[in-house]
């Protein structure tokens, strides 16, 4: 079992429901406001992603969607961001960042090469810390079920509000900060 971090309580699920930045259908137009690092979490957003001829710096997949597994097509695509990229496995159940999943994050950050990493679990959370750990000015890229592609660009403001949110779950948020922040 993976060392867990922190997880999620229930008192903060409703908190998750908003997105934090523009939700958007169009890959090209999203992408068109990308000016730095573009980190992608979820298989069908660096699907799309890649269908508009980009491979994100960092993409987190778990071969699900919805909880269920992401059909062929998207899994193809994802396959080809993983061509072009380092691949790193982790582990990460749904609902906690684990120590693995967080370094893995922070290293493929720091990596000038592209790096997917492939959850085995679920990357539900990984947002989250990959706002506060992205250089002001980068992209993080995530699903809203039902709805299309969040772009939530980095900011100084974010990067406050992300370190507060983590700093409320359950678990050892001090612990999440120090391993993100370690080089």
């Amino acid at each position: 079992m993976s060392d867990v971090l922190v997880s999620l309580p229930l008192e903060l699920r409703g908190e998750l429901k908003q997105p934090l930045g523009p939700v958007l259908t169009d890959a090209e137009r999203l992408l068109s406001d990308v000016d730095g690092p573009l980190v992608a979490v979820g298989d069908v957003v660096t699907y799309h992603l890649e269908r508009a001829g980009v491979t994100p710096d960092v993409a987190v997949v778990d071969g699900l969607t919805k909880r269920e597994a992401v059909d062929d097509d998207v899994a193809e695509g994802v396959a080809r961001a993983g061509e072009r990229a380092r691949e790193v496995r982790v582990e990460n159940p749904a609902g906690t960042l684990t120590r693995e999943m967080v370094a893995a994050l922070r290293d493929a950050l720091a990596d000038p090469e592209p790096t997917v990493i492939v959850v085995e679990g679920e990357e539900d959370l990984v947002a989250l810390p990959a706002l506060l750990a992205a250089p002001v000015g980068a992209s993080v890229v995530y699903g809203q079920p039902d709805e299309g592609m969040v772009h939530a660009t980095v900011t100084d403001d974010r990067k406050e509000a992300m370190r507060d949110l983590l700093g409320r779950m359950d678990g050892d948020p001090e612990e999440l900060f120090k391993v993100l922040e370690s080089t």
